[in-house]
C-alpha cells in the first residue's frame, strides 16, 4: 500500500482491484459513527436516573504537606449535602494500584502531588456539592515537595514503599569495548497529557443486593471492578462496572479515583450518584505521560556502523507507582532502537517524586528513547559528514538480529524498506515569497516574522514498539459469537476505544459465517474479562478470540451441509451470504441452512508467553514488534523560533491493511498526536503545582497545526503467530514523530534540539562564529 501524491489517502501498490464491501479489508463504516458524529451517542456525562445526586471531590492545594486535621463538619450541614466521605469512610482497602496498591482513595497523613483526593461529597445539585467540597476544613503543615526526579534517590521517603520503584541495569556485551567515533547527548522529555476529548464522567448505582454499578467509560473493566470492590469490601461479583461511550482513550481512560469515591457515595446514600469533573479536576486527577532525563553515549566506527550504546534513563513517576515498573522496562529494552548495537549498557530507574502521577500513554518509554536516540544517530551523522538516512541505513535492524535484551527479533522487521520509502518519497515544493502565501509562515500571517528569516529541514526517525503486553503478562480475551435469524452478536469485554475493535470484529464475523448484520454487545463485568485496551491488544487477542469462535460456529453451520452431501467442511465455503461447494454441487443461503437455529459459540485466544527480564535485563519479554519511518518536513523562523511542520511522510510496518480506511486514520492521529508531543504540549509545574491545568494553558495540536500526512507505504508482511498478521497501527507513529519533528528543526537550524517539547529559544539559528 502506498500514498496518492496528490491527496494523501493510502492505496495498494500493483494492479488495482476493488475494494470488499464488508469483512476484513473493507473500509467498514464504524455501527456508532452517524450518532458521533451528529452529537447524540450516549457518553457517560450524559446519563441520568432517578433520584441523581451529584458528586465532589476536594483535593490537595499543595504538592506535599502532612494533613494536620479534617474538619468535615461545615460541609455536611449544608442544606442539600446527603454525605461527605474521607480516608474513614473506606470500609475496604484503603489504597489502589493496578500494579502497586500504593495510593490512597482518599489522603489521611500525607497528600504527595497537587490534585490528590482529599474527601468527596453528595449533593442534590452540582453546585451544592462543589461548594460543600470547598467547605470542608484541611488544616496542612505544608512540606518541601521534592520535584527533581535525581534529588528523589537522596531524599527522604515519601511513600513507604520508598521513592525507587523499579531500577534495570541491561548488560549485553562487552563494557570495555569503544569505538572511534563517540557522541554524546544529554536529553529531557516533557510531561504528556492524554487530554481526552471528553473528561471523566460517571454514574454509581446501588444494588438491592447491596452492591453498586458504575457506569462509565472504563477501557478495563474487569481491573477497575476489582480495584473497586477491594475498596468497598464487596466480593467482586458485587460489583459491576458497565462501559458507557469511551470519548477519546491513548492510555487508561479512566483512572479508579475518579470511580472509588463515585461508589462509595453511591453505597452511603442509597441514591445514584453522577460525577462529571472540570476539566482542571481532569488535568489534576489522571495520569500523564513520564517526564524523563535521559543521558546517552553513542560508539560507532569509522564507517558509522554502531560498536556500543550507552545510556542512562530516568523517569519521574510522580507520586504513585502506576504503570512505571512497565514503562521503564520497555525504555530500557528499546533504548538502542530499531538498529543492530553488538554491546550496549543501559541504566533505567523509574522514581517517585512530589509531581503529577505518570501512567500508561500511548507509546510509553517507547517515545521518549526514541526521540533520544534519533538525537544521537543525527549527531553521528554530522560528526562523521554522512546522510542522516544513510547513516541510519547502516545500521537498520532485520528479522533475524538480536535485540540488547537477547531477544531475537523473529517477526517481520522491514526497517530498511520503510526507511527508503520515507526518503525516496518526493519532498513538498517550497513556498512561495507571496503575500498570498503568509499564512503558510510558521507562526502564520500575524507571527511577526519574516520570509527571508525562515529556513526549511528534513528530518528522519525510525521508532519501535511492542505489541500486547510485556514481561509475562497474560494475555487472553474471551469472546461469544450468536447467530439467530440471519443476524450475529459478538459478546466481548473488548472495549472500543476508537481503535477500531469493534468494527473489527463486524468484519471478521462477516468474512467467516458470510453474514452482512452483526451487531456488537455493549461491554459490562457479567462478560469473561478481555484485558486492557492498549498496546494493539484488542486487535490480536480479542480479534483472535472473535475469529476462533465464528469458525466454531462456521463449523456447527456447515457440518450438517457436508454429512448429508458426504463432503468435509473444507471443500464448503461461505461468500455473500451463500454456501458452496467446490463442485458447485451445494448451493444454499446461510439462513436456509440455518433453519431457524440459534447457533453459538465461546472460544478464548492466549499468545504465547513471554518472560520478566532478568537482573543484567535479558529476557524474552515481548510477544511481537511493530515499527515506523517518518520523514519529517519543517519550516523554521531561525530568528523567532516559531516552527511549522509542512508535512510527515510516513512509512509503517502493519502486518495487514483490515480496514484502509479506519487504518489510514489511526496513523495520521498518531503522527498528530505526536507533532503535539514535539512542540506544545507540556503540562508545566513549579515546585510540583500545576500551571495553567486547563485547554488554554495546555496548547493541544489543532487541524489548523496538522500537516500534510502522507502515508507512503504500509508494508503488509504478515506475523505469523498473529492472527490476521496484523499489527497495532497508532502506537508506533505516536513514538517516532516527535523524534522526526525534532530531526528536521536540527536541519533547519543547526542547533542540538534536546528537549521535547521543542521551545521557541531552541530553534532560533546560532550567529555566525565571529559575530
Amino acid at each position: 500500500m502506498s500514498n496518492d501524491a496528490a491527496t494523501g489517502t493510502p492505496t495498494l501498490d500493483g494492479p488495482q482491484q476493488e475494494p470488499p464491501a464488508h469483512g476484513l479489508g473493507a473500509s467498514l463504516l464504524p455501527a456508532d459513527a452517524r450518532a458521533k458524529t451528529e452529537g447524540t451517542f450516549p457518553y457517560a456525562a450524559d446519563l441520568w436516573a432517578e433520584g441523581l445526586l451529584w458528586a465532589a471531590i476536594l483535593r490537595s492545594p499543595h504538592p506535599h504537606a502532612r494533613i494536620v486535621s479534617i474538619d468535615t463538619a461545615a460541609a455536611a450541614e449544608m442544606p442539600g449535602v446527603r454525605a461527605v466521605v474521607t480516608h474513614e469512610d473506606v470500609p475496604g482497602d484503603s489504597a489502589y494500584g493496578r500494579r502497586i496498591a500504593d495510593r490512597p482513595v482518599f489522603a489521611s497523613d500525607v497528600v504527595r502531588h497537587h490534585g490528590e483526593a482529599i474527601a468527596a461529597v453528595a449533593a442534590d445539585h452540582p453546585d451544592t456539592a462543589r461548594l460543600a467540597a470547598a467547605a470542608i476544613a484541611v488544616e496542612y503543615e505544608v512540606l518541601d515537595p521534592v520535584t527533581d526526579p535525581e534529588k528523589a534517590f537522596a531524599a527522604e521517603p515519601l511513600h513507604p514503599d520508598g521513592n525507587l520503584i523499579r531500577h534495570i541495569p541491561l548488560r549485553y556485551g562487552d563494557p570495555d569495548i569503544t569505538g572511534e567515533i563517540v557522541v554524546e547527548g544529554l536529553y529531557r522529555i516533557g510531561r504528556q497529557d492524554p487530554a481526552p476529548i471528553g473528561a471523566e464522567a460517571g454514574l454509581a448505582v446501588p444494588r438491592p443486593d447491596g452492591g453498586v454499578e458504575i457506569y462509565t467509560a472504563s477501557t478495563d473493566p474487569h481491573t477497575d471492578r476489582d480495584l473497586a470492590a477491594a475498596c468497598f469490601g464487596l466480593d467482586p461479583d458485587r460489583v459491576k462496572v458497565v462501559v458507557t461511550g469511551v470519548p477519546g482513550a491513548t492510555g487508561d481512560r479512566e483512572d479508579p479515583g475518579f470511580q472509588i469515591p463515585l461508589g462509595l457515595l453511591a453505597l452511603r446514600t442509597g441514591c445514584p450518584v453522577k460525577l462529571a469533573a472540570t476539566r482542571e479536576e481532569s488535568f489534576l486527577g489522571h495520569a500523564h505521560r513520564h517526564p524523563t532525563l535521559l543521558r546517552y553515549r553513542h560508539h560507532a566506527d569509522a564507517e558509522g556502523r554502531l560498536v556500543k550504546v550507552e545510556a542512562q534513563i530516568l523517569l519521574d513517576a510522580g507520586a504513585y507507582a502506576d504503570a512505571s515498573s512497565e514503562s521503564l522496562a520497555a525504555a530500557v529494552a528499546f533504548a538502542c532502537g530499531p538498529y543492530v548495537v553488538p554491546h550496549a549498557f543501559i541504566e533505567g530507574w523509574a522514581v517517585r517524586t512530589n509531581n503529577p502521577p505518570s501512567g500508561h500513554v500511548r507509546g510509553e518509554g517507547a517515545m521518549q528513547v526514541c526521540a533520544a536516540y534519533e538525537g544521537q544517530m543525527d549527531k553521528l551523522a554530522a560528526k562523521l559528514g554522512v546522510e542522516p538516512a544513510e547513516l541510519r541505513l547502516r545500521n537498520v535492524l532485520a528479522t533475524g538480529d538480536i535485540l540488547p535484551t537477547s531477544q531475537t527479533v523473529t517477526c517481520p522487521a522491514p526497517v530498511a524498506e520503510l526507511l527508503r520509502s520515507v526518503r525516496d518519497f518526493p519532498l513538498p515544493p517550497l513556498p512561495k515569497d507571496t503575500p498570498e502565501a503568509a499564512w503558510l509562515l510558521p507562526g502564520g500571517p500575524e507571527g511577526a516574522g519574516e520570509p527571508g528569516a525562515v529556513r526549511r529541514g528534513v528530518g528522519y526517525a525510525l521508532g519501535m514498539v511492542h505489541m500486547l503486553g510485556a514481561e509475562g503478562a497474560d494475555e487472553v480475551s474471551t469472546a461469544t459469537v450468536k447467530v439467530h435469524d440471519g443476524v450475529a452478536t459478538v459478546i466481548c469485554a473488548a472495549v472500543e476505544t476508537g481503535q477500531g475493535f469493534a468494527t473489527l470484529a463486524r468484519q471478521i464475523v462477516q468474512e467467516t459465517l458470510g453474514i452482512e448484520e452483526v451487531h456488537v454487545a455493549s461491554v459490562d463485568t457479567d462478560q469473561p474479562p478481555a484485558g486492557p485496551a492498549a498496546h494493539g491488544r484488542h486487535t490480536w487477542v480479542s480479534g483472535g478470540a472473535v475469529e476462533r469462535a465464528a469458525k466454531m460456529v462456521r463449523t456447527q453451520l456447515l457440518q450438517p451441509l457436508a454429512h448429508k452431501f458426504g463432503m468435509s467442511t473444507e471443500l464448503l465455503q461461505i461468500t455473500d451470504g451463500k454456501i458452496t461447494s467446490y463442485d458447485g454441487v451445494l448451493s444454499t443461503t446461510v439462513t436456509e441452512a440455518m433453519d431457524g437455529k440459534e447457533l453459538w459459540a465461546t472460544a478464548q485466544c492466549r499468545p504465547h508467553p513471554t518472560e520478566p527480564l532478568d537482573a543484567s535485563g535479558q529476557g524474552d519479554a515481548f510477544v511481537g514488534l511493530a515499527f515506523c519511518a517518518i520523514r519529517a518536513v519543517v519550516d523554521v523562523d531561525i530568528e523567532l523560533g516559531s516552527v511549522r511542520v509542512v508535512e510527515m511522510a510516513v512509512a509503517q510496518d502493519v502486518g495487514r491493511v483490515l480496514n484502509p480506511a479506519q487504518l489510514a486514520t489511526r496513523i495520521e492521529a498518531g503522527v498528530t498526536q505526536g507533532i503535539g508531543t514535539a512542540l506544545t504540549e507540556n503540562l508545566r509545574t513549579t515546585r510540583g503545582l500545576v500551571r495553567r491545568p486547563d485547554l488554554t494553558g495546555y496548547a493541544l495540536p489543532t487541524s489548523l497545526d496538522a500537516p500534510d500526512i502522507r502515508i507512503v507505504k504500509l508494508v503488509e508482511e504478515r506475523d505469523v503467530v498473529a492472527p490476521f498478521g496484523a499489527k497495532p497501527a497508532s502506537a508506533a507513529p505516536v513514538v517516532t514523530s516527535p523524534a522526526a519533528v525534532a530531526s528536521a528543526v536540527r536541519a533547519a537550524t543547526g542547533r542540538p534540539i534536546s528537549r521535547l517539547p521543542i521551545r521557541p529559544q531552541a530553534a532560533v539559528a546560532a550567529p555566525p562564529s565571529g559575530t
